[in-house]
């Protein structure tokens, strides 16, 4: 599924919601509301929002899960280990 990823301005949007809900709806585009040129929201369907929230229930348990795994290591010696397999990962 490809999905179209619209910018506009927060007054824009204020001024054409409707017409952006059946953007979301019925095309499954996705709008970026931006205020004053930095990038604030999202208007996303609700199938799209519903998965994202399914995946980051999904990260925060597995960050949980590794976070446990690894309490007993002292920070230094975890990311040095880190270092050590991204740098051989690197070079082959």
């Amino acid at each position: 599924m490809i999905i179209s990823i619209n910018e506009v301005s927060a007054v824009s949007f204020r001024q054409n919601l409707g017409e952006m809900l059946n953007q979301v709806q019925y095309r499954h585009d996705s709008i970026v509301i931006n205020k004053d040129g930095k990038p604030v929201a999202a208007l996303v369907n609700a199938e799209l929002f519903a998965r994202v929230c399914r995946l980051n229930d999904r990260f925060e348990a597995l960050t949980d899960r590794i976070a446990h795994a690894f309490a007993d290591i002292a920070e230094a010696e975890g990311l040095a280990e880190i270092d050590a397999v991204a740098s051989k990962v690197r070079h082959g």
